[in-house]
């Protein structure tokens, strides 16, 4: 009989630390010593992108993604230009809109710093958000929107230049 509870023992020990090692991996644990980006090229890239909200949210959003690392000199710039399109869905009785589509198109274009063919590609982002009928509120759903719509583009960019730069 104690050999039954030995094992259950050694189960409920294997099932903890199991446990532990998924909390740590689902709330975005990383070594402290460790390499975030998984690649050393992509914490330098300089990214540049238009003057707007819209390229202000990319750029912010593809240097926490790219892991940008201001203290040494890039190897790479990265542009992007980015350009949206909003079109309302379903109507009221006033026929106003009840929800808006928001779709952001963003070009990007990695060139390296020493000279060279640059690489290019692009991505498309649809989201949607409620139309509000305060002032307030309709501005801030849309600025979510265009959020998430930024969040979405930089972590579609991240791939595209992982693939371009794993290429050789």
């Amino acid at each position: 009989m104690s050999g039954a509870g030995e094992h259950a023992g050694a189960w409920s020990a294997s099932a903890a630390v199991a446990s532990a090692c998924l909390l740590l991996a689902g709330c975005g644990f990383t070594p402290m010593y460790g390499d975030a980006t998984g690649s050393p090229s992509l914490g330098r890239i300089a990214i540049s992108a238009q003057d707007d909200r819209l390229g202000y949210r990319l750029r912010e959003q593809l240097e926490d993604a790219l892991g940008f690392d201001r203290a040494v000199s890039p190897l790479y710039r990265l542009e992007t230009v980015a350009e949206q399109n909003r079109r309302p869905l379903g109507r009221r009785i006033d026929d106003t809109a009840t929800r808006y589509e928001l779709t952001v198109r963003a070009v990007w274009t990695l060139t390296p710093v020493t000279g060279g063919s640059a690489l290019t590609g692009s991505e498309t982002v649809t989201t949607t958000y409620a139309a509000a009928d305060q002032p307030y509120a309709a501005i801030a759903a849309q600025q979510d929107g265009e959020d998430r719509a930024a969040t979405e583009l930089a972590r579609l960019i991240r791939l595209d230049v992982l693939r371009a730069l794993s290429t050789p």
